[in-house]
């Protein structure tokens, strides 16, 4: 499954978000995730953990269910999500920006109950003026953290013998 990678934040050189968590909640089960990549806009030192991405098996049409801490809610986020149809068939990607710096949870819906969502990834951003002017000033992806949803075991056929 292909990572999102923040697609619509500039990512550049970031501000380390530290051991910050998010956590993802989908069909009763729960994963703590620490990010794909976190940078530092100072030192534009950047540090990344392919591996990092979490994992839940959630069924057709199920909510996932976002978690983030202080660290993040009080910046501006983005939610990315990519799911597919009941066909298999890839959707237009969902993105979803929260400015509010106050909001810690977001919950992921599909638009129809037999579309299956494939990744869900939050984004960190930090706004940033290389001029020190408000005007131009831009957001940059400081940090990424992905889920990548496993779709449930296909049940076995059963047959029936009369």
């Amino acid at each position: 499954m292909a990572l999102l990678a923040a697609g619509g934040f500039v990512v550049a050189g970031c501000s380390a978000p530290g051991p910050e968590e998010v956590t993802f909640f989908a069909d009763g089960k729960t994963v703590n995730v620490v990010p794909l990549a976190s940078c530092d806009v100072k030192s534009a030192q950047c540090t990344t953990k392919p591996d990092a991405a979490g994992k839940l098996r959630v069924r057709p049409g199920k909510p996932v269910q976002i978690s983030v801490p202080s660290g993040i809610a009080e910046t501006p986020w983005k939610v990315t999500v990519q799911y597919v149809n009941a066909q298999g068939e890839p959707q237009e990607l969902k993105q979803d920006i929260i400015t509010s710096l106050d909001r810690f949870a977001y919950t992921v819906t599909t638009p129809r109950p037999d579309d299956q969502i494939l990744v869900v990834e939050v984004a960190q951003a930090s706004v940033i003026s290389q001029t020190g002017r408000p005007e131009d000033a831009e957001a940059v992806t400081t940090a990424i953290w992905s889920l990548q949803v496993e779709p449930p075991a296909a049940a076995p056929a059963s047959s029936v013998s009369g």
